[in-house]
C-alpha cells in the first residue's frame, strides 16, 4: 500500500484570460457543479514546454485560441489535495498540484468561447472581477487564488 504522503506532485499550467475590461475567465466545473468556479488548468504532458501546456489546456476547456501571454509568472503556486480525494483525483498518482501560471488578454470574439469540447469540463462560465477569485474557488486552492489575485494586480499595474 502506497502512503499517500509519499506521492508526488502533479506538474501543472493554469491561464489567467483577461478580457478588454480585466474581468477574468471561469468556468464551473462539471465534476463539481456546486457554485465553484476556477481557471482553466491542467497537466502537463511529458517533454511538454509550459506554455504549448498552456495553450493547450485552454483550447481543450475552452476552445479558446485568440490570446496574448502578457505575463509567465517565474514562481510555482502549490495546492493539496483534501485527503477525501488523493488516491481517486489523478488515478491516484499525486498528492497535489505545482503550477507555472500565465497571465494572457482575451483577443477574440466571445463566439469564440465554447466549453463543449470533446472532453467537457465546464459547464458554464463566465467573467469576473479579479477580486473575486478567492471567493469562488474550492477552499483547498483558495490559497493559491489568493497569491494569484495579488499577482495579477500587481502585473495590470506594470503592463498598461
Amino acid at each position: 500500500m502506497v502512503n499517500k504522503n509519499d506521492l508526488p506532485m502533479r506538474i501543472g499550467v493554469g491561464v489567467i484570460i483577461l478580457n478588454h475590461e480585466n474581468k477574468v475567465f471561469v468556468g464551473k466545473r462539471k465534476d463539481n457543479p456546486v457554485d465553484k468556479w476556477q481557471m482553466p488548468q491542467g497537466g502537463v504532458d511529458q517533454n511538454e514546454n509550459f506554455i504549448d501546456a498552456m495553450k493547450r489546456e485552454l483550447y481543450e476547456e475552452t476552445s479558446i485560441k485568440n490570446i496574448e501571454i502578457l505575463e509567465a509568472f517565474d514562481e510555482w503556486y502549490e495546492y493539496f489535495l483534501p485527503k477525501k480525494l488523493v488516491g481517486i483525483i489523478w488515478k491516484g498518482r499525486f498528492k497535489g498540484q505545482k503550477q507555472k501560471w500565465f497571465l494572457t488578454r482575451f483577443l477574440g470574439n466571445e463566439n469564440e468561447i465554447n466549453i463543449q469540447t470533446l472532453k467537457p469540463e465546464f459547464i458554464e462560465w463566465k467573467w469576473i472581477d479579479i477580486d473575486s477569485l478567492p471567493k469562488v474557488i474550492v477552499d483547498f486552492k483558495r490559497e493559491v487564488y489568493e497569491k494569484l489575485t495579488d499577482r495579477i494586480k500587481n502585473s495590470l499595474k506594470k503592463v498598461v
